[in-house]
């Protein structure tokens, strides 16, 4: 099993730590990567962007003028796409972006996500993550300390002192070990856990 060496806040290294092979030094299949983030991206999209077509544009039930005689092409209705005020043809309507993956690809593509962070050296494990209280500076500080312009940190349960303090830096976010996913780990530089989140993301992803 690949090995990783375990911090204090203070940047002292206080033991070292097994990862599971099939969790966090798999194969990184790119290919699975770049689905899983298609999937997340595509499920935020709200789909909302819509225009009336001439069936649901009010008024123009009546024939604007006869048919025959004016020396005017014929029409049917003022409401028609070509009238100023008129309905839309094919224009968009409302529409879910989002489609399918399996369960198992999510998990895979998780795991090769996690490894691009292990494999590349970007991983960083902390025996526990607390503030005395909320603390933008502090956090900052803990940044600087290891080294990090950017980060997502992982903790293993809800944390109010960690979640307030990290918020209002622009590069930093914060996750709890249930939230974690590819997108996430792959838009930060760097990914922190603590000591008892890994324990948690590699009990629901070790086969």
């Amino acid at each position: 099993m690949a090995t990783i060496s375990v911090y204090d806040l203070e940047k002292k290294q206080v033991g070292e730590r097994e990862l599971a092979d099939d969790v966090f030094n798999t194969q990184v299949k790119t290919f699975l990567l770049h689905d899983m983030v298609r999937y997340q991206l595509a499920a935020r999209r709200q789909g909302t962007a819509t225009v009336k077509t001439r069936a649901q544009v009010s008024g123009g039930g009546k024939k604007p003028y006869k048919q025959k005689g004016t020396g005017n092409a014929r029409q049917g209705c003022i409401r028609a796409p070509h009238y100023v005020g008129g309905g839309v043809a094919f224009g968009p309507q409302k529409r879910t972006y989002e489609f399918k993956l399996n369960r198992k690809v999510k998990k895979a593509a998780l795991c090769s996500a996690l490894s691009v962070r292990f494999q590349g050296q970007k991983l960083t494990v902390l025996n526990s993550l607390d503030l005395e209280a909320v603390s933008t500076k502090n956090f900052a500080a803990l940044m600087r300390r290891f080294e990090m312009d950017g980060a997502l940190v992982v903790i293993d349960q809800a944390n109010a002192n960690i979640e307030l303090s990290a918020r209002n830096l622009m590069h930093v976010k914060v996750l709890r070990a249930e939230g974690v996913n590819v997108y996430d780990i792959l838009k930060y530089p760097n990914l922190v856990l603590t000591d008892a989140a890994v324990s948690r993301i590699e009990g629901a992803l070790e086969k």
